[in-house]
């Protein structure tokens, strides 16, 4: 894991597409995008019919990794309203020992506003002070974290371009990358994330490296 601040509260990046709380024992991921393989299948876009196994055993790793107590999914959890009565057996069997093993709440996004197979469904909840949603909410002054852009940073090193998932931060914000197996991504620089960090002074790409947390300026406010 990978240790860093955010609005005064200690936190952590974890396996590169989580946040881990400490004084809260809480995983945070955002955009599992659950059956997003069987929604384009009914389309006739065949993809691999695993990427819901390969989400979940990443949960599973990562609630192993921190010993989180809590899991909080920040929205767009399934692909679409009907997504959670597409699991296929073994799926739903990794699923269903998640929600067991842990307090579990489902966020809302705006691709999943059906029913959820087990847990908590909420629209938003704060925690110790932080607001948790699925999209950033523009003017909000309390601590806020989100998902819904599916951040992801990209650089040249040694000629070549390296695409990189990744959180963004600014002072009172924070915005998760995408951890679904199927999941795009959109610049972690884009206007449309950088409007909905506002009001802000300036903003930053967060991942890790090697075990270290590298932050990339990706916007500053005019001075």
């Amino acid at each position: 894991m990978v240790p860093f601040s955010f609005a005064g509260e200690e936190m952590a990046l974890a396996g590169g597409l989580a946040v881990y709380w400490p004084r809260e024992r809480a995983l945070l991921v955002a955009d599992l995008h659950l059956e997003k393989a069987s929604f384009f299948a009914r389309f006739g876009q065949m993809l691999p019919p695993y990427d819901s196994r390969e989400t979940l055993a990443r949960v599973a790793d990562a609630v192993r990794q921190t010993g989180a107590r809590r899991v909080f999914c920040l929205g767009d959890n399934f692909h679409d309203r009907a997504g959670a009565e597409r699991l296929e057996p073994h799926a739903a069997g990794m699923l269903d020992a998640l929600t067991r093993a842990t307090d579990w709440v489902w966020v809302s996004g705006n691709h999943d506003q059906g029913a959820v197979p087990a847990g908590t469904a909420v629209d938003e909840i704060e925690v110790s002070g932080v607001m948790l949603r699925h999209e950033a909410l523009k003017g909000e002054t309390r601590p806020e974290l989100s998902g819904h852009f599916h951040p992801k940073l990209k650089v040249r090193a040694r000629g070549r371009a390296i695409i990189r998932p990744c959180a963004v931060a600014s002072e009172r914000k924070l915005i998760l990358p995408a951890f679904g197996a199927l999941t795009g991504g959109m610049d972690a620089a884009d206007p449309a994330i950088i409007a909905a960090l506002q009001p802000v002074r300036a903003a930053d790409a967060l991942l890790g490296v090697q075990g270290r947390l590298v932050q990339y300026p990706i916007w500053r406010a005019a001075s």
